[in-house]
């Protein structure tokens, strides 16, 4: 195994930030929440949002249901049954740890947080809330496996926010990488709705 163990200063800082914000969001509205027990740790962040088509079904009171899913929400926007809506919807996962660093990811449902008259509207919060982008990432290292003849190449990148993720390569990064600490990725960093100043960055490919 070949593995890059250089770290940047800021990286580490950026990282224990990152470790006190997702601690003072665990009780606040923040999705983002973290704890702890004898055995693993638990971390919830964001993990996607989507548009989907609604219909506004039974008024109560000040109160909407959303169909299909019977969803109840605030009628801010002084809706009538039976009016098209679109919905923007949220998912978020738990990251659980264990004490032998083994990683477990337990995606929730889809919940409803919005609705717009207007498809434009919707697309618009939903560009803001999950952003791309290319940089650089520390590179952790590159290694291969063997099974019954068959060889494999993975890379393991630590991303801006901390969590590390391990990609497949061909022979030809794998000698590329083997000399590198940083390289270029595509992420999509998914924000938290309820603070946006928090996000979770996912990878989505290789830039180079």
């Amino acid at each position: 195994m070949h593995t890059h163990k250089k770290r940047s200063y800021a990286a580490v800082v950026f990282g224990l930030l990152l470790a006190l914000a997702l601690t003072a969001c665990s009780n606040s509205s923040s999705v983002f929440s973290t704890s702890s027990g004898s055995s693993m740790d638990v971390a919830r962040v964001p993990w996607d949002y989507r548009i989907i088509d609604g219909t506004v079904g039974d008024l109560i009171g000040s109160d909407m249901t959303i169909l299909p899913d019977n969803t109840l929400l605030p009628n801010d926007n002084n809706y009538a049954t039976g009016n098209k809506v679109y919905v923007l919807q949220f998912m978020d996962a738990e990251m659980v740890t264990d004490a032998d660093q083994r990683n477990e990811v337990r995606l929730s449902a889809w919940r409803t947080l919005k609705t717009y008259k207007k498809e434009t509207d919707a697309q618009k919060d939903l560009e803001q809330l999950k952003v791309r982008l290319t940089t650089e990432a520390d590179l952790v290292g590159v290694y291969k496996t063997s099974y019954k003849g068959e060889t494999r190449n993975f890379a393991v990148v630590e991303l801006p926010t901390g969590n590390r993720i391990k990609q497949p390569i061909d022979d030809a990064m794998y000698e590329t990488m083997s000399g590198q600490s940083t390289v270029s990725v595509h992420l999509e960093e998914v924000h938290d709705f309820a603070d946006y100043d928090q996000a979770y960055a996912k990878f989505r490919g290789w830039a180079n």
